[in-house]
């Protein structure tokens, strides 16, 4: 009994020395700083106790302590929104500890904090597919993590968001129609929406924008074979059938079938008068 009101007693005056952390900051007791710094990020008191673990960092280097501060620092940073700084000495962990105690985890925020900084699908995804490949190096090293799920969880997020850059190309080559300007290697832009759906498609087969990309190829399918020459016109008309099928198929509870099936019965119209014949 007294060795808990003891221990009670120590946690009341670290969090006491917490809320005053200025008087903290400037004792050279380190342990005592460390100690402090330790219930500060307990009680969720992160600028507090990263203020105290910058300092120890350098102090405790290379002793657990030093180890178990630069964890709790980049922790802090997460914690605070700051997933840059956290990305960064995440990555200084691993490199110092690469087998230490906190490793694991601190593969997985390090991850995880890339994620948090992956940009809008409009504008440049490099982050993006840095932090698939973090995430995808932390499953690696750990595939039967009890994270595991959440860390392919963000992947398929991340691939989304570049499956959603893909898809708005497509839509905005489809948007664009029979407008040529923009064609100066041949082609038209129904042909280059379909190729960047059907690459998206390719590379990430899993995404749960399929059903989107797919109605997408088929609306194509079916602009192209209204706009052909007479040469190519029930080639391409039987082609967007065959798409139809396909859609159908995969998707038959879809969102779009109304407008698909609206598209097959057109499309079959063109094709009918000339197997009757």
């Amino acid at each position: 009994m007294k060795k808990l009101l003891s221990i009670g007693l120590i946690s009341a005056v670290l969090l006491s020395a917490c809320n005053s952390y200025n008087t903290v900051l400037k004792s050279t007791d380190y342990d005592y700083k460390y100690e402090v710094a330790k219930e500060c990020y307990a009680a969720g008191e992160y600028t507090k106790a990263y203020q105290l673990l910058e300092e120890l960092i350098i102090v405790m280097k290379g002793y657990d302590r030093g180890e178990e501060s630069l964890f709790m620092l980049s922790m802090c940073y997460y914690y605070l929104n700051d997933y840059e700084t956290a990305a960064i000495y995440l990555d200084r962990y691993v490199k110092s500890y690469p087998k230490g105690e906190y490793t694991e985890l601190a593969r997985f925020y390090s991850g995880k904090a890339l994620f948090q900084q992956s940009p809008d699908p409009r504008l440049d995804q490099a982050p993006t597919y840095t932090a698939i490949n973090m995430l995808q190096d932390f499953l690696d090293y750990y595939p039967y993590s009890d994270k595991r799920k959440e860390a392919d969880e963000m992947i398929y997020d991340l691939q989304d968001r570049l499956v959603q850059k893909e898809y708005d190309n497509a839509l905005l080559y489809y948007n664009l129609g029979e407008y040529n300007g923009n064609c100066h290697y041949g082609g038209n832009n129904f042909e280059a929406s379909i190729l960047t759906a059907e690459n998206a498609l390719k590379t990430f087969p899993y995404t749960r924008l399929r059903e989107d990309l797919y109605m997408n190829i088929l609306r194509c399918r079916y602009q192209l074979a209204q706009r052909s020459v007479a040469a190519k016109e029930m080639d391409r008309f039987r082609e967007t059938i065959d798409e139809y099928y396909g859609f159908r198929n995969e998707f038959p509870d879809s969102k779009y079938m109304k407008e698909a099936d609206k598209i097959f019965k057109n499309a079959s119209a063109k094709v009918k008068p000339e197997i009757s014949e």
